[in-house]
């Protein structure tokens, strides 16, 4: 997702923030490098039950700046070839989708150079269904990371944390993008929480809306915090209630073309 006008506005604040940018990345990069070696105990553990994470990506699919995120073109039809082909157009930020750093970071790791070893993690879902039924822009806060730890116990090194709204429900509707007077309204991340998991060694976030910050939102704080210190997010899940809050191992497939922003994605997790 990107919106050009707020980018403008809030990017000369954001600039003085650069030195903690690069001491972030590093953090980061070593907090994420432990996302596959904590995620093997429950691997060794698990049933194999594996779930799709991932919504059908087609040009219907809701987007941030509500243009298609996919164009079908045929390229080799079948009646008159044997075999068939499309030639796709596609918006890096479209359907299931990473937001690599370098999204909203200028020299920031792209898609193609993310650590594979981060790819693998454990998977914490944290839920907040009940207070994004009665506000749209809700968010997962401080206080509901320490909910989910005092109920769970401590995030895993390299984990990523992803938010349940139970949004997945509305993607088809224009409530999942819009209130009733055409604002942006969806759930989302505070910058608060997404600090506190910088300080807990998270390496990634997730959400089952549009964006890691919440619809409402007029400068992108988590965006311009969470990917310039080095981590990824993952945007427009599915299927979270499939899954328990803790033990899932999550696997993301990641899009590889250089210079990438971000990218659909196939997202799964094992249980």
């Amino acid at each position: 997702m990107c919106n050009v006008c707020v980018i403008n506005n809030v990017k000369s604040s954001m600039l003085s923030r650069r030195d903690f940018f690069r001491k972030s990345a590093a953090a980061g990069i070593a907090a994420t490098a432990a996302g596959a070696v904590s995620a093997r105990p429950a691997l060794a553990q698990a049933s194999g039950k594996v779930v799709d994470l991932t919504h059908v990506l087609d040009g219907d699919f809701p987007t941030f700046d509500g243009k298609p995120g996919i164009l079908f073109t045929e390229n080799v039809n079948f009646d008159a070839s044997g075999y068939q082909i499309w030639e796709l157009t596609i918006f890096e930020h479209s359907g299931t989708h990473i937001d690599a750093p370098l999204h909203f970071s200028k020299d920031g790791t792209s898609v193609a150079e993310l650590d594979p070893q981060n790819l693998i993690c454990p998977l914490c879902i944290v839920d907040i269904k009940a207070k994004a039924a009665d506000e749209p822009n809700a968010m997962v806060e401080p206080e509901d990371i320490e909910a989910f730890t005092s109920a769970h116990g401590a995030i895993p090194q390299g984990a990523c944390v992803a938010m349940n709204s139970g949004w997945q429900d509305k993607v088809a509707e224009t409530v999942y993008r819009n209130d009733a007077d055409g604002n942006f309204a969806f759930p989302g991340f505070s910058k608060a929480a997404t600090d506190l998991l910088i300080e807990m060694g998270a390496g990634s976030i997730g959400v089952d809306t549009l964006s890691l910050d919440p619809g409402n939102s007029a400068d992108f704080a988590v965006h311009y915090s969470w990917l310039p210190s080095g981590r990824f997010g993952i945007e427009n899940l599915a299927n979270l209630d499939q899954l328990p809050a803790t033990g899932a191992t999550l696997f993301v497939g990641a899009p590889k073309h250089r210079n990438g922003t971000g990218g659909p994605a196939r997202v799964m997790a094992m249980i």
